[in-house]
């Protein structure tokens, strides 16, 4: 399977989930990591929105599919974690 089909693989996956509680985990380089809750508030052709629930500066953070596929971030709905190939 192509990098193209997995993308789009993980794009219907959180097409699905739109709405819904998430939890995400985001290495932003040099041992931070970043994590968060919120909802999964729109999906687009390249990125995925998330609205934050903590009432930090940042309401809303957005990442690319391929970085839940090179695993910078990690997104779980429901304790099922988004793109990881089972």
């Amino acid at each position: 399977m192509g990098n193209g089909n997995v993308l789009e693989k993980i794009k219907l996956d959180l097409d699905a989930c739109i709405g819904k509680r998430v939890k995400l985990r985001a290495n932003k380089g040099r041992k931070k990591v970043v994590e968060a809750e919120g909802v999964l508030e729109r999906t687009y052709p390249k990125v995925f929105v998330v609205k934050l629930d903590q009432a930090n500066a940042v309401e809303r953070m957005s990442y690319s599919y391929a970085d839940v596929l090179t695993e910078t971030v990690e997104l779980s709905v429901d304790n099922h974690r988004i793109g990881v190939s089972q």
